[in-house]
């Protein structure tokens, strides 16, 4: 198993201009964690 700090993550820009990093990418699957603050949400594309 391999323990990945959010902290250690690389941010990545997005449309919708919030906190994202992917914590896992490989062929298979993608995890991403978004950080939403307080009065932001996620654009409706």
């Amino acid at each position: 198993m391999k323990t990945i700090k959010y902290s250690d993550a690389e941010a990545r820009p997005n449309p919708h201009g919030v906190d994202t990093r992917n914590l896992y990418d490989s062929e298979h699957a993608i995890m991403t964690h978004i950080l939403l603050n307080p009065g932001e949400q996620l654009k409706r594309l």
